[in-house]
């Protein structure tokens, strides 16, 4: 039974989340050369659960509304599996999903009364988000968008409940972990098409089509590793932040792979594959570039 909530919290993803996290720690760590492990730890665990609520509302939704019995499921997207094939029943999955987001809105209560108001807008923004994200953000066309302005939160919030300050490097780099998780999506969303198509969902897959979505992939990495470079050439983050861009053939083979086989759901999987170690690895460079001194 636990194996079968790990996969519907698909917590393999959750490393999403950990390196946003780890990413505003690397920054602060990198200034200030302090760490509160208390509140670290606490923003683990809050980050943590509204990821988890996200993923478990998500699964629910897309099964009541029949997505999922529509979908070809592959390890990188039509779902988890879980509820179509009778594995746990979907008000078990809505309730755990509620149960994280109020875990989650806790521990973010608790920021909000030691950190003030930007932490407020931040919780307030994810909390919202969170539960509407599989019913109305997801029918908007808004779905890359906001998990984009979720990672760069996360960046940004954990660095601010560190060194108690919001500054360009925090906001950068939360623009470039925003991006990454971004990607994933999005090609992730290619498989899925007709079924959320279907069922009257608007990803920018759906908005755009799949021709011209496929051309949009290499923007995703191009505001990557800009923001990368400008932030260099800025002395906002370390010279060695260049070992970053040691990615740079799994985005090639993933936006190259996504060329031709965009309208192909099992020949697309090992290039939705590379875009996920792209957007990991490239994330924990860049966590690594902070914390290594030259």
């Amino acid at each position: 039974m636990i194996s079968v909530w790990l996969r519907v919290i698909r917590v393999r993803f959750l490393l999403a989340s950990v390196i946003a996290v780890l990413v505003g720690l690397a920054i602060n760590w990198s200034q200030n050369i302090t760490i509160s492990y208390f509140d670290a730890i606490l923003t683990f665990a809050g980050v943590m659960a509204l990821h988890a609520s996200v993923d478990l509302l998500n699964d629910y939704w897309d099964f009541k509304r029949g997505i999922d019995t529509k979908t070809t499921r592959t390890k990188m997207s039509g779902g988890t599996g879980v509820l179509p094939e009778g594995l746990l029943k979907p008000s078990s999955v809505y309730r755990a999903g509620v149960v994280f987001l109020i875990i989650g809105s806790l521990i973010g209560s608790y920021f909000v009364i030691t950190n003030g108001i930007l932490i407020a807008i931040i919780l307030g923004f994810a909390v919202i988000s969170i539960y509407f994200y599989s019913t109305k953000i997801v029918d908007s066309g808004l779905g890359e968008f906001f998990v984009g302005v979720k990672g760069s939160m996360i960046v940004i919030g954990a660095f601010f409940i560190q060194s108690g300050e919001v500054n360009l490097e925090s906001v950068m780099a939360g623009i470039i972990v925003g991006t990454l998780s971004s990607l994933v999506l999005f090609i992730a969303s290619f498989p899925d098409h007709d079924a959320d198509k279907s069922k009257g969902r608007k990803t920018l897959v759906i908005l755009v089509g799949k021709e011209k979505a496929r051309k949009l992939f290499w923007f995703f990495p191009l505001i990557v590793y800009s923001v990368i470079i400008i932030g260099i050439l800025f002395n906002l983050f370390p010279l060695l932040s260049l070992i970053s861009l040691l990615s740079f053939p799994l985005v090639i083979k993933s936006g190259l792979g996504l060329q031709k086989n965009y309208n192909s759901v099992n020949d697309l999987v090992p290039f939705m594959s590379s875009s996920l170690k792209f957007s990991r690895i490239t994330g924990i460079l860049f966590v690594l570039s902070f914390l290594i001194p030259i």
